[in-house]
Protein backbone atom coordinates (compact mmCIF):
# COMPACT_ATOMS: atom_id res chain seq x y z
CA UNK A 1 0.00 0.00 0.00
CA UNK A 2 1.13 3.77 -0.54
CA UNK A 3 2.20 5.31 2.56
CA UNK A 4 3.84 8.42 3.70
CA UNK A 5 7.35 6.31 4.31
CA UNK A 6 6.63 4.72 0.21
CA UNK A 7 4.77 1.16 -0.32
CA UNK A 8 4.36 -0.71 2.53
CA UNK A 9 3.14 -3.93 3.36
CA UNK A 10 -0.27 -3.58 5.69
CA UNK A 11 -1.57 -6.19 7.58
CA UNK A 12 -4.85 -5.90 9.44
CA UNK A 13 -4.79 -7.96 12.94
CA UNK A 14 -8.66 -7.26 13.63
CA UNK A 15 -11.43 -8.07 11.20
CA UNK A 16 -14.62 -9.97 12.31
CA UNK A 17 -15.84 -12.04 9.84
CA UNK A 18 -19.55 -12.39 10.01
CA UNK A 19 -20.40 -15.27 8.59
CA UNK A 20 -23.94 -16.61 7.73
CA UNK A 21 -23.43 -19.09 10.91
CA UNK A 22 -22.62 -16.52 12.97
CA UNK A 23 -25.92 -14.41 12.81
CA UNK A 24 -27.75 -18.14 12.13
CA UNK A 25 -26.36 -18.37 15.93
CA UNK A 26 -27.15 -15.10 17.10
CA UNK A 27 -30.66 -15.40 15.85
CA UNK A 28 -31.08 -18.72 18.11
CA UNK A 29 -30.49 -16.33 21.54
CA UNK A 30 -34.04 -14.42 20.68
CA UNK A 31 -37.35 -15.82 19.94
CA UNK A 32 -38.90 -14.23 16.92
CA UNK A 33 -35.21 -13.34 15.31
CA UNK A 34 -34.29 -14.02 11.77
CA UNK A 35 -31.67 -13.56 9.46
CA UNK A 36 -34.12 -11.74 7.46
CA UNK A 37 -35.14 -9.41 10.62
CA UNK A 38 -31.27 -9.12 11.66
CA UNK A 39 -30.60 -7.57 8.31
CA UNK A 40 -33.63 -5.08 8.40
CA UNK A 41 -32.81 -3.91 12.33
CA UNK A 42 -29.04 -3.64 11.19
CA UNK A 43 -29.17 -2.57 7.75
CA UNK A 44 -26.72 -4.96 6.87
CA UNK A 45 -26.29 -7.21 3.89
CA UNK A 46 -26.45 -10.32 5.12
CA UNK A 47 -23.49 -12.62 3.96
CA UNK A 48 -23.61 -15.39 1.63
CA UNK A 49 -24.36 -19.02 3.12
CA UNK A 50 -20.95 -20.28 2.07
CA UNK A 51 -18.36 -18.79 3.88
CA UNK A 52 -15.91 -19.12 1.09
CA UNK A 53 -17.91 -16.31 -0.91
CA UNK A 54 -18.09 -13.91 1.92
CA UNK A 55 -14.20 -14.67 2.26
CA UNK A 56 -13.85 -13.73 -1.58
CA UNK A 57 -15.62 -10.41 -0.67
CA UNK A 58 -13.11 -9.61 1.84
CA UNK A 59 -10.37 -10.63 -0.64
CA UNK A 60 -11.87 -7.60 -3.34
CA UNK A 61 -12.30 -5.52 -0.64
CA UNK A 62 -8.09 -6.06 0.56
CA UNK A 63 -7.57 -6.27 -3.08
CA UNK A 64 -9.27 -2.29 -3.42
CA UNK A 65 -7.82 -0.52 -0.83
CA UNK A 66 -3.98 -2.09 -1.05
CA UNK A 67 -4.20 -4.60 1.84
CA UNK A 68 -2.14 -7.72 1.94
CA UNK A 69 -3.38 -9.99 4.54
CA UNK A 70 -5.19 -10.01 7.25
CA UNK A 71 -6.88 -11.39 10.62
CA UNK A 72 -10.15 -12.69 10.36
CA UNK A 73 -12.12 -13.84 13.60
CA UNK A 74 -15.04 -15.92 13.85
CA UNK A 75 -16.88 -14.13 16.21
CA UNK A 76 -18.69 -16.47 18.43
CA UNK A 77 -18.29 -19.75 20.03
CA UNK A 78 -19.13 -22.26 17.13
CA UNK A 79 -18.45 -20.31 14.10
CA UNK A 80 -14.98 -21.39 13.94
CA UNK A 81 -15.66 -23.45 11.01
CA UNK A 82 -16.57 -20.49 9.05
CA UNK A 83 -12.90 -18.46 9.37
CA UNK A 84 -11.24 -22.33 9.10
CA UNK A 85 -13.16 -22.71 5.51
CA UNK A 86 -12.08 -19.00 4.70
CA UNK A 87 -8.34 -19.16 5.16
CA UNK A 88 -8.19 -22.49 3.50
CA UNK A 89 -9.39 -21.10 1.00
CA UNK A 90 -7.48 -18.01 0.47
CA UNK A 91 -3.79 -19.04 2.94
CA UNK A 92 -2.14 -16.12 1.56
CA UNK A 93 -4.85 -13.48 2.78
CA UNK A 94 -6.15 -14.58 5.74
CA UNK A 95 -5.45 -15.54 8.93
CA UNK A 96 -7.74 -17.25 11.45
CA UNK A 97 -8.96 -16.58 15.03
CA UNK A 98 -11.94 -17.70 17.01
CA UNK A 99 -14.00 -17.08 20.02
CA UNK A 100 -13.72 -19.67 22.90
CA UNK A 101 -15.21 -19.87 26.29
CA UNK A 102 -12.79 -22.09 28.02
CA UNK A 103 -15.24 -22.39 31.08
CA UNK A 104 -17.76 -23.89 28.55
CA UNK A 105 -18.49 -27.39 28.56
CA UNK A 106 -16.69 -28.25 25.66
CA UNK A 107 -14.18 -24.89 25.15
CA UNK A 108 -10.93 -26.74 25.27
CA UNK A 109 -11.71 -29.42 22.91
CA UNK A 110 -13.35 -26.70 20.98
CA UNK A 111 -9.98 -24.59 20.71
CA UNK A 112 -7.71 -27.95 19.98
CA UNK A 113 -9.75 -28.96 17.24
CA UNK A 114 -10.27 -25.19 15.83
CA UNK A 115 -6.05 -24.94 16.01
CA UNK A 116 -5.60 -28.21 14.35
CA UNK A 117 -7.72 -26.82 11.38
CA UNK A 118 -5.91 -23.94 10.57
CA UNK A 119 -6.41 -21.49 12.94
CA UNK A 120 -4.27 -19.81 15.10
CA UNK A 121 -5.54 -17.36 17.30
CA UNK A 122 -7.64 -18.08 20.40
CA UNK A 123 -9.79 -15.18 21.24
CA UNK A 124 -10.79 -14.84 25.01
CA UNK A 125 -13.51 -12.54 26.38
CA UNK A 126 -13.54 -13.21 30.61
CA UNK A 127 -15.84 -10.67 31.23
CA UNK A 128 -18.33 -11.89 28.43
CA UNK A 129 -17.96 -15.44 29.54
CA UNK A 130 -17.63 -14.46 33.25
CA UNK A 131 -14.14 -15.91 34.27
CA UNK A 132 -10.90 -15.40 36.05
CA UNK A 133 -7.62 -15.94 33.48
CA UNK A 134 -6.49 -17.94 36.79
CA UNK A 135 -9.59 -20.21 36.57
CA UNK A 136 -7.85 -23.61 36.40
CA UNK A 137 -9.98 -24.45 33.86
CA UNK A 138 -8.86 -21.64 31.61
CA UNK A 139 -4.70 -22.82 31.93
CA UNK A 140 -5.22 -25.51 29.83
CA UNK A 141 -6.02 -23.50 26.98
CA UNK A 142 -2.46 -21.31 28.01
CA UNK A 143 -0.67 -25.13 27.81
CA UNK A 144 -1.99 -25.39 24.23
CA UNK A 145 -1.03 -22.19 22.82
CA UNK A 146 1.96 -22.85 24.61
CA UNK A 147 2.82 -26.65 22.32
CA UNK A 148 1.52 -24.90 19.50
CA UNK A 149 4.09 -22.76 17.35
CA UNK A 150 2.40 -19.55 15.39
CA UNK A 151 -0.61 -19.74 18.17
CA UNK A 152 -1.46 -16.25 20.02
CA UNK A 153 -3.92 -15.81 22.41
CA UNK A 154 -6.18 -12.44 21.97
CA UNK A 155 -7.51 -11.54 25.71
CA UNK A 156 -10.04 -9.02 25.93
CA UNK A 157 -9.45 -6.06 28.64
CA UNK A 158 -11.46 -3.09 29.50
CA UNK A 159 -14.34 -1.83 28.06
CA UNK A 160 -16.83 -4.62 26.17
CA UNK A 161 -20.24 -3.48 24.40
CA UNK A 162 -21.11 -5.49 21.33
CA UNK A 163 -23.04 -3.02 19.36
CA UNK A 164 -24.44 -5.99 17.08
CA UNK A 165 -25.92 -7.05 20.22
CA UNK A 166 -27.35 -4.09 21.16
CA UNK A 167 -28.73 -3.15 17.98
CA UNK A 168 -30.74 -6.94 18.28
CA UNK A 169 -32.05 -6.00 21.67
CA UNK A 170 -30.28 -9.28 23.15
CA UNK A 171 -28.43 -9.25 26.48
CA UNK A 172 -24.91 -8.37 27.35
CA UNK A 173 -24.94 -9.59 31.36
CA UNK A 174 -21.06 -9.33 31.27
CA UNK A 175 -18.48 -8.59 34.36
CA UNK A 176 -15.83 -6.08 34.15
CA UNK A 177 -14.47 -7.41 37.37
CA UNK A 178 -12.40 -9.69 35.49
CA UNK A 179 -11.55 -7.62 32.45
CA UNK A 180 -8.23 -5.86 33.62
CA UNK A 181 -4.73 -6.39 32.16
CA UNK A 182 -3.28 -6.64 35.03
CA UNK A 183 -4.97 -10.48 35.68
CA UNK A 184 -2.26 -11.43 32.46
CA UNK A 185 0.91 -10.45 33.97
CA UNK A 186 1.17 -13.52 36.25
CA UNK A 187 -0.29 -15.55 33.41
CA UNK A 188 2.36 -14.04 30.76
CA UNK A 189 5.39 -14.80 33.14
CA UNK A 190 4.05 -18.36 33.77
CA UNK A 191 4.11 -19.25 30.14
CA UNK A 192 6.67 -17.37 28.16
CA UNK A 193 6.45 -19.08 25.30
CA UNK A 194 3.37 -18.22 24.38
CA UNK A 195 2.28 -14.60 22.98
CA UNK A 196 -0.83 -13.06 24.32
CA UNK A 197 -2.48 -9.61 21.94
CA UNK A 198 -4.50 -7.13 23.83
CA UNK A 199 -6.78 -5.29 21.84
CA UNK A 200 -7.70 -1.69 21.91
CA UNK A 201 -4.74 -0.53 23.96
CA UNK A 202 -6.79 -2.11 26.89
CA UNK A 203 -9.27 -0.39 26.27
CA UNK A 204 -9.72 1.77 28.64
CA UNK A 205 -7.28 0.14 30.95
CA UNK A 206 -4.32 1.65 29.19
CA UNK A 207 -2.13 2.60 31.97
CA UNK A 208 -2.26 -1.33 33.38
CA UNK A 209 -1.82 -2.81 29.64
CA UNK A 210 1.29 -0.88 29.44
CA UNK A 211 2.32 -1.76 32.43
CA UNK A 212 1.71 -5.42 31.81
CA UNK A 213 3.70 -5.22 28.00
CA UNK A 214 6.76 -3.62 29.98
CA UNK A 215 7.26 -6.41 32.42
CA UNK A 216 6.14 -9.58 29.83
CA UNK A 217 8.01 -9.21 26.70
CA UNK A 218 5.19 -11.80 24.91
CA UNK A 219 2.35 -9.32 25.49
CA UNK A 220 1.41 -7.62 22.28
CA UNK A 221 -0.64 -4.27 21.76
CA UNK A 222 -3.75 -4.31 19.11
CA UNK A 223 -4.27 -0.85 17.69
CA UNK A 224 -7.78 -1.57 16.84
CA UNK A 225 -11.11 0.51 16.35
CA UNK A 226 -11.97 3.93 17.46
CA UNK A 227 -10.67 3.73 20.58
CA UNK A 228 -12.97 5.68 22.00
CA UNK A 229 -12.44 4.52 25.55
CA UNK A 230 -10.13 7.06 25.81
CA UNK A 231 -13.04 9.18 26.85
CA UNK A 232 -12.93 7.54 30.05
CA UNK A 233 -9.76 8.17 31.36
CA UNK A 234 -8.96 10.95 33.65
CA UNK A 235 -7.32 14.08 32.11
CA UNK A 236 -6.57 14.61 28.37
CA UNK A 237 -5.80 11.59 26.89
CA UNK A 238 -6.07 11.40 22.85
CA UNK A 239 -5.31 8.76 20.59
CA UNK A 240 -2.07 10.61 19.33
CA UNK A 241 -0.88 10.32 23.28
CA UNK A 242 -1.58 6.76 23.25
CA UNK A 243 0.25 6.04 20.32
CA UNK A 244 2.77 7.85 21.42
CA UNK A 245 2.96 6.33 24.88
CA UNK A 246 2.85 2.62 23.70
CA UNK A 247 5.62 3.60 21.58
CA UNK A 248 7.70 4.31 24.74
CA UNK A 249 7.26 1.62 26.49
CA UNK A 250 6.41 -1.16 24.13
CA UNK A 251 8.18 -0.41 21.30
CA UNK A 252 7.20 -0.51 17.43
CA UNK A 253 7.81 -4.20 17.30
CA UNK A 254 5.04 -4.82 19.41
CA UNK A 255 2.07 -3.11 18.28
CA UNK A 256 -0.08 -4.57 15.85
CA UNK A 257 -2.13 -2.70 13.56
CA UNK A 258 -5.76 -3.50 12.71
CA UNK A 259 -9.21 -1.84 12.40
CA UNK A 260 -11.66 -3.70 13.57
CA UNK A 261 -13.69 -4.06 10.47
CA UNK A 262 -16.65 -6.35 9.82
CA UNK A 263 -19.82 -5.79 8.06
CA UNK A 264 -20.80 -4.71 4.61
CA UNK A 265 -22.08 -2.76 2.98
CA UNK A 266 -18.78 -0.79 4.87
CA UNK A 267 -16.49 -3.43 4.78
CA UNK A 268 -12.77 -2.42 5.30
CA UNK A 269 -12.90 0.43 7.60
CA UNK A 270 -9.74 2.45 5.55
CA UNK A 271 -10.21 5.92 7.95
CA UNK A 272 -8.98 3.74 11.18
CA UNK A 273 -6.08 2.98 8.58
CA UNK A 274 -5.86 6.82 7.40
CA UNK A 275 -5.78 8.16 11.10
CA UNK A 276 -3.26 5.46 12.76
CA UNK A 277 -0.82 5.80 9.99
CA UNK A 278 -1.10 9.81 9.77
CA UNK A 279 -0.15 9.92 13.72
CA UNK A 280 2.67 7.41 13.14
CA UNK A 281 4.01 9.73 10.55
CA UNK A 282 3.15 13.05 12.76
CA UNK A 283 5.06 10.86 15.59
CA UNK A 284 8.33 10.74 13.39
CA UNK A 285 8.89 6.93 12.77
CA UNK A 286 10.88 5.58 10.60
CA UNK A 287 10.09 3.52 7.35
CA UNK A 288 10.94 0.09 9.31
CA UNK A 289 9.50 1.27 12.40
CA UNK A 290 5.76 2.06 10.46
CA UNK A 291 6.19 -1.40 8.34
CA UNK A 292 6.59 -3.31 11.66
CA UNK A 293 3.51 -1.84 13.33
CA UNK A 294 1.29 -1.96 9.70
CA UNK A 295 2.10 -5.32 9.50
CA UNK A 296 5.58 -6.77 9.75
CA UNK A 297 4.93 -7.59 13.28
CA UNK A 298 1.73 -9.37 12.68
CA UNK A 299 3.08 -11.68 9.84
CA UNK A 300 6.51 -12.19 12.19
CA UNK A 301 3.64 -13.34 14.74
CA UNK A 302 1.49 -15.78 12.89
CA UNK A 303 4.07 -17.41 10.51
CA UNK A 304 5.94 -18.89 13.51
CA UNK A 305 4.25 -21.81 12.90
CA UNK A 306 5.94 -22.39 9.20
CA UNK A 307 8.89 -21.50 10.52
CA UNK A 308 8.55 -23.81 12.86
CA UNK A 309 7.73 -26.51 10.70
CA UNK A 310 10.74 -25.97 8.21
Amino acid sequence: MKTAWGELEVNDAHIHFFSRNFFSLLARQKPGLTLESIGEKLGWEMPPADPVELARRWVEEFDGHGVSRGVLIASLPGDEDSVAEAVRAFPDRFWGYFFCNPVGADGVERAEAALGNGLQGICLFPAMHRYSLHDERVQPVFELASATPGTVVFVHCGVLTVGVRDKLGLPSLFDLRFSNPIDLHAIALRYPRARFVVPHFGAGYFREALMVCSLCPNVYLDTSSTNRWTRYQAGRLDLRMVFEKALEVAGPRRLLFGTDSSFFPRGWNEEIFQTQANLLAVLGLKADEAGAVLGGNLARLLERQAEAAG
